[in-house]
């Protein structure tokens, strides 16, 4: 609902006389001068009123009106209520706590009762009079549920975001010490970082970067996102994962790499004019360690958005229907800090082929899910992973619930290269531990033509076992270092050889090769192109062994 909209919605409930209406929201500020205003405003709300405010520490108060403050009794307050004379608005602050909404307070029954035998004098009094119950937990007694209107007061969106940076630019624009360095898509970048946010927190968030670098500029969304991660750590559902990764520490897979660049600018209004919905979620399935969790923490970087893990195993729950309740506020508060990217490991765990033996829950988790996938609004990207990909359900891997389906297969002989690369130029800083070994074409080749079946988790080990025995012997790495951990080491692909065949065999009809055409070649095919002198590399045919359809990005 957005902000104009609540504005009438609470206008019109006003003017058919609605006794009670609770509002749900952190915002109370806000909230509270919005209704201020509204209590004026002839044109909305025919006669206007007198906006009363309660709270258990001030009593009863009014901006033009000396009320008392002394009533700080919920039965007294509503006591006065009834006896005023006046149109009004009453505002009550935190009232849920009367009814139940703490875990060592009961509901107080009298208040309750209280409540019931108010609603007929509300309805037929003569003086118009309203309820509003501000507070930001919902909390509803059974035995007011069929009398009370439910709201929510949604937080900031984007227009509203930018009014606030706007003003906040205004306010500090004069002070000599801040450098504001903002274009109109920097801004854009910096309101939708906030989403998610209070107006509060928002507030709190660019006034932390002003504060601290003494400008304001893009890279100030890395003090909003490090705001929202509180957010997070106070829900405990999701976990909130700092980016440590760009895609320079992925090798290979530049096929999804593609894929990924050309949608990193996907949620800015400019791709709007081309018509183009927000991405949905991408699924990578394939062979264990080859690079899948790490593609997902690197996204994160590459869209300048924050990264949420939904840990499944806090998603069960052993008490009935706790589960799926879980699930539903797992979502929301993933939508709350839209746009972002919603990573669910292993989603075979989770979502796997429904079980006969817990009741119908895990049917009823894959439903929601499956619901709120295919129907999202929100700009929450999907990333999810799997290795047992017989494990998942057909409804999950049908056209419209993810963009696109890839397949992680063993690594190439060009990816193991590029590997090898990686992970060598990211240890051997040190000059001393680096010795006389250089990473050269030479050096490459030569590991990458021993480690045919290796995956990438199993090649990074190698240079870490290689460096352990540089370190025992505290001298430098060298080659014969590397190929001993390559001799030392029984590869996946010869533990599970009937497991990724299988793997394979799936993917060649239902899933995307991560990996281009160029990378998918084998040695002599990789030599002969180097060999060729006008450096243009012919396409090879796709090795029939790997699984994945062809395409390219």
């Amino acid at each position: 609902m957005g902000h104009n909209e609540f504005i009438v919605q609470v206008a019109n409930m006003l003017k058919a006389r609605f006794p009670y209406i609770y509002i749900n929201t952190w915002e109370e500020e806000r909230v509270l001068n919005i209704l201020e205003q509204l209590t004026q405003e002839v044109s909305l709300i025919k006669t206007t009123r007198q906006c009363v405010i309660w709270s258990i520490t001030q009593g009863m108060r009014c901006e033009d009106k000396k009320l008392d403050a002394t009533i700080k009794s919920p039965i007294k307050a509503l006591e006065f209520i009834e006896k005023y004379q006046e149109p009004a608005l009453f505002i009550l602050k935190d009232f849920h706590i009367y009814f139940g909404g703490e875990l060592n307070r009961p509901a107080d029954f009298e208040v309750i009762r209280k409540l019931r035998d108010l609603l007929p004098i509300l309805k037929r009094s003569g003086v118009v009079k309203n309820i509003i119950f501000l507070s930001p937990r919902l909390v509803l007694p059974y035995d007011l549920q069929k009398d009370m209107v439910v709201m929510d007061f949604e937080l900031p969106n984007k227009d509203q975001m930018m009014t606030l940076l706007d003003n906040l630019i205004e306010a500090n624009q004069k002070n000599p010490n801040l450098k504001i360095d903002l274009s109109l898509e920097d801004k854009e970048i910096l309101a939708k970082a906030a989403l998610g946010l209070t107006h509060q927190e928002a507030e709190n968030a660019y006034a932390r970067a002003m504060v601290t670098y003494q400008k304001l500029d893009k890279h100030t969304r890395d003090v909003i996102i490090d705001e929202k991660r509180q957010i997070i750590q106070k829900e405990g559902l999701l976990e909130f994962i700092k980016a440590k990764y760009i895609m320079k520490d992925v090798g290979g897979l530049d096929n999804l790499k593609k894929w990924l660049l050309k949608r990193q600018n996907a949620f800015l209004d400019s791709a709007k004019r081309y018509c183009l919905p927000d991405p949905k979620g991408i699924l990578i399935a394939g062979v264990p360690g080859c690079g899948k969790s790490l593609i997902a923490k690197a996204v994160s970087e590459m869209w300048h958005i924050p990264l949420l893990r939904l840990d499944i195993g806090k998603i069960y729950s052993g008490v009935l229907g706790s589960s799926e309740e879980n699930l539903r506020k797992s979502i929301k508060v993933a939508e709350t800090m839209a746009p972002c990217i919603l990573w669910i490991d292993e989603i075979e765990k989770g979502f796997g082929r429904a079980s006969v033996t817990d009741g119908g829950t895990s049917v009823r988790i894959l439903g929601t899910f499956l619901t709120w996938l295919q129907e999202k609004k929100s700009s929450v990207f999907v990333v999810a992973t799997a290795n047992e990909i017989d494990q998942l359900p057909t409804e999950l891997l049908r056209k419209g619930r993810f963009d696109e389906i890839f397949f992680v297969d063993l690594p190439t002989f060009v990816e193991r290269r590029e590997i090898f690369k990686v992970h060598l130029e990211k240890r051997l800083i040190d000059e001393e531990v680096k010795g006389n070994l250089v990473i050269n074409d030479e050096l490459l080749n030569n590991l990458a033509n021993r480690t045919e079946g290796f995956v990438g988790s199993e090649i990074e080990n190698i240079v870490i076992n290689g460096l352990f025995d540089a370190y025992y012997e505290k001298r430098s790495l060298t080659e014969l270092d590397l190929v001993r951990a390559i001799k030392n080491m029984v590869p996946l692909s010869v533990t599970q050889e009937e497991h990724i065949t299988a793997i394979r065999e799936w993917a060649q009809t239902r899933a995307v090769a991560a990996t281009s055409l160029d990378a998918r070649k084998n040695y002599k095919e990789f030599m002969h192109d180097v060999k060729q002198e006008d450096g243009n590399r012919p396409k090879a045919e796709v090795i029939s062994i790997r699984g994945g359809r062809p395409v390219e990005f």
